[in-house]
């Protein structure tokens, strides 16, 4: 959106690849302030057509059934899209299932430790794939900027991350399976995500697993103690409880108010930043990390992401410092040229002195100890 509040961005309702863009629509308790934007851009669609002049308004119409035609191929587009992205989730389940096997230690690989050898290696023999998850999410920059130190003895106890697609309400659910551990009693956590329109996508709502911490264990609060000041007839020092930063807070995802709530368009926008915050985090996990994990786990996939950039600022910093070298060597023959002037108004004199004897020696010592520009830089 655009900072200027009383102007609206066409942009503003546009979509991308990487980062959808999430309205807060009508159909989803619509905040009263994006309402009133989409209203004043529909005015403005129909001022546009007034203003055009007849002949160039019949064009437009043309281009306008154009339009449609494309877009009902579009709606077909997507239709069979859906049925075939359904089809081939289905075939990709048996090689999860084995996966998550090798991931835990369920079954071992050909050429692994067999039974017999397992039972006469040490106790502390690691058992499948350590911190598998946790590694491969860490691995790419959406997900590594919400995971903290504190976060990572909790996600080293993920054990298996699943999607699966929603259709009442359209939409998707993302599963998160624990081991026990000391942290939260859930064995599982689920993140769903409801659209209004899943092609687009149109968030409507997210929604999250309580999570029951246990106590003193909550990764999402912290406590801060507070000493009494001296004097004070409470001894015991004061608590207060803050949130904090965590992976952990992806599963308190931010509410769309009431209607009948009263918000202003400031706290609008920042909502809806938000909600696109959390659409980007599940859907990198969805599209991302749960069909490509072991290359996120290797580090292959954030090179094949992330190289194309790193090659590019690469190519940025030689070209600065083509440029910089170019510079010295324009600084360079600016001083050369200085110093040819020089040695040119020094010769008249010196060859005057040639006649009546040495010159002095501070002059002599001057011209025969000059140095080259470049160390003068130096």
């Amino acid at each position: 959106m655009s900072s200027n509040k009383d102007s609206f961005n066409v942009a503003d309702l546009s979509t991308g690849e990487q980062t959808p863009f999430l309205e807060i629509l009508d159909r989803a308790d619509l905040v009263n302030a994006l309402k009133n934007k989409l209203q004043d851009l529909a005015g403005k669609h129909s001022d546009v057509l007034e203003s055009l002049s007849p002949n160039v308004r019949k064009r437009v119409d043309a281009l306008r059934e154009i339009q449609s035609q494309h877009d009902d191929l579009e709606a077909k587009f997507f239709e069979e899209r859906a049925a075939l992205e359904a089809k081939y989730q289905k075939l990709y389940q048996p090689l999860y299932t084995k996966r998550h096997e090798i991931v835990t230690g369920v079954v071992e690989v050909e050429g692994g430790i067999n039974d017999t050898e397992a039972t006469n290696q040490a106790d502390g023999d690691e058992k499948g794939v350590p911190d598998f998850w946790l590694t491969a999410m860490k691995n790419n920059e959406v997900l590594a900027e919400e995971i903290n130190e504190r976060d990572e003895g909790a996600l080293k106890f993920l054990n298996d991350i699943k999607w699966s697609r929603i259709d009442n309400p359209k939409g998707f659910k993302l599963e998160f399976f624990f081991d026990t551990n000391p942290f939260f009693k859930n064995s599982v956590l689920t993140k769903t995500y409801h659209m209004i329109d899943e092609d687009e996508p149109i968030l409507e709502k997210a929604i999250g697993t309580e999570i029951e911490w246990y106590p003193g264990k909550c990764l999402t609060q912290k406590i801060l103690k507070k000493k009494p000041k001296k004097g004070s007839k409470n001894a015991k020092p004061i608590t207060k409880t803050e949130q904090c930063e965590s992976f952990f807070n992806f599963f308190s995802p931010p509410q769309v108010p009431d209607e009948d709530d009263d918000i202003d368009e400031d706290a609008a926008e920042e909502l809806q930043n938000l909600m696109e915050q959390d659409y980007d985090i599940g859907s990198t996990i969805r599209d991302k990390i749960i069909p490509h994990a072991v290359s996120w786990f290797t580090g292959e996939a954030a090179e094949d992401e992330y190289g194309g950039i790193e090659d590019d600022e690469d190519d940025l910093d030689e070209e600065d410092e083509d440029d910089e070298e170019d510079e010295e060597e324009d600084e360079e023959d600016d001083d050369d040229e200085e110093d040819e002037d020089e040695s040119k108004t020094r010769k008249k004199p010196s060859a005057l002195r040639k006649k009546g004897g040495r010159a002095p020696a501070g002059e002599a010592q001057q011209q025969e100890g000059e140095r080259p520009p470049e160390c003068k830089q130096q």
